[in-house]
């Protein structure tokens, strides 16, 4: 066993991240959970969900599922609280983030456009061990060894789609990914005699890459229709710049002993997604979906700064379930009833192992959707229970809590007004 996490009870400091979590001292940190609140609250699913109502930006060919007039947008922004324990070590924490910000605008007839900018990946950790070896106490006296990292990246997406025959659906995406990723380990002794050290890396980088997309819907009597979707992510290798530094540091000076900058050599993997989705039109929809990610040979495991042996990549599959209920979105009379009442679980392998063990995650989703004033407008509010480690051999346990809130807009342009 190996305890990733911070000695101290609480890793809350005056330093805040954006993000926090002891895995993600890995690679590019932890991949994101991607989607607006609408894809949140049902698991994460959207492969194969086609609603009007939100931008489903999780496949581009969803994008062209739209009034023709419409404009619409699409925000949120989540809290996460976090609980990690391993061994007797414990520790919490809460960040607060922006997850999107999406715009759709109508181009012709049953095609569309849809631009946003998403988190792709956070990095976000803190934490210190101290020396055990008494060879090296009775030598050096008391070392406090730290590790420290934060940073994101980030994708810009533009996407387009268009449906033939009211049926098939295609669409296709240009994703502009660019970020920092910045890691720092830290020896500091007791004894002043002994210089304190800051050894770590700088990453600054950007790439390139396209998304594909098709959708399929299969109409029935009563409403009803199946609809199966598919999805392609082309891997691409990212670019820029890396540092690499050392500082030896006293009580009055601090010395640069290295830095130097060189080209980044990882790279993003590719990704497939497959769903299918079963739904009775402003009624009820089930879904389920799969995607694989395999992340080896991606050159990954060559850029983290705390013990390699550790973590080795892998292929990084996701399993989803989710479900939209509402009783009646046009009554009138009660404002319940118009409500749209979401739920789904998830099961995800990361992309790395942790001494040989596949990092798996279990979770649950709920929320509602709230309508207000005109059109499709409406508030998204949801839950996300989950836990990832803890089991299957991974003995460090993260449990979280995520409560986010999304912002779904509507509005109809060129509308002639009905009385003058």
């Amino acid at each position: 066993m190996i305890v990733l996490l911070p000695i101290r009870a609480n890793a809350q400091s005056e330093d805040a991240l954006g993000s926090f979590s002891p895995y993600s001292i890995y690679g590019i940190g932890d991949i994101s959970s991607s989607g607006s609140a609408f894809n949140k609250m049902m698991g994460g699913v959207g492969i194969a969900t086609r609603n009007n109502r939100h931008i489903n930006f999780l496949n581009p060919a969803a994008i062209s599922a739209r009034d023709t007039l419409a404009f619409m947008a699409d925000f949120g922004v989540e809290q996460k609280n976090s609980y990690f324990k391993e061994g007797n070590s414990k520790t919490l924490f809460n960040t607060f983030n922006m997850y999107d910000f999406v715009l759709s605008f109508p181009l012709y007839r049953s095609s569309a456009l849809a631009v946003g900018i998403t988190p792709f990946s956070d990095l976000g950790y803190d934490f210190s061990t101290r020396e055990t070896n008494d060879d090296i106490l009775a030598n050096v006296g008391d070392a406090q060894y730290g590790y420290y990292g934060e940073g994101s990246i980030y994708s810009l997406f533009l996407s387009g789609a268009v449906t033939f025959w009211d049926r098939l659906s295609l669409g296709a995406e240009f994703i502009y990914y660019f970020g920092n990723l910045e890691r720092h380990s830290t020896v500091d002794y007791e004894n002043s005699s002994y210089r304190s050290w800051d050894i770590g890396t700088q990453h600054h980088v950007y790439g390139f890459t396209g998304k594909f997309g098709l959708q399929y819907e299969q109409k029935f009597s009563g409403d009803r229709s199946l609809i199966v979707g598919a999805t392609y992510r082309m891997g691409t290798n990212l670019k820029g710049n890396k540092i690499r530094f050392a500082y030896a540091s006293t009580s009055a000076t601090i010395d640069t002993v290295r830095y130097d900058a060189s080209t980044p050599s990882f790279r993003i993997a590719d990704e497939i997604g497959v769903g299918v989705s079963f739904k009775k039109a402003d009624k009820w929809t089930v879904e389920f979906n799969y995607l694989r990610s395999d992340w080896r040979n991606t050159g990954i495991d060559g850029i983290t700064e705390f013990n390699k042996d550790i973590f080795k990549s892998s292929v990084l599959n996701s399993f989803r379930a989710g479900f939209e209920y509402v009783p009646n979105r046009y009554d009138v009379r009660y404002y319940m009833r118009r409500v749209a009442y979401r739920g789904g679980v998830y099961y995800n392998q990361s992309y790395y192992t942790m001494n040989g063990h596949n990092v798996g995650e279990i979770g649950i989703t709920i929320g509602v959707t709230l309508p207000v004033f005109r059109f499709y407008n409406g508030i998204n509010i949801g839950i996300d229970f989950g836990q990832r480690g803890g089991f299957g051999g991974v003995t460090m346990r993260e449990r979280y809590f995520r409560f986010v809130v999304g912002f779904s807009l509507h509005d109809v342009w060129f509308q002639r007004p009905r009385y003058e």
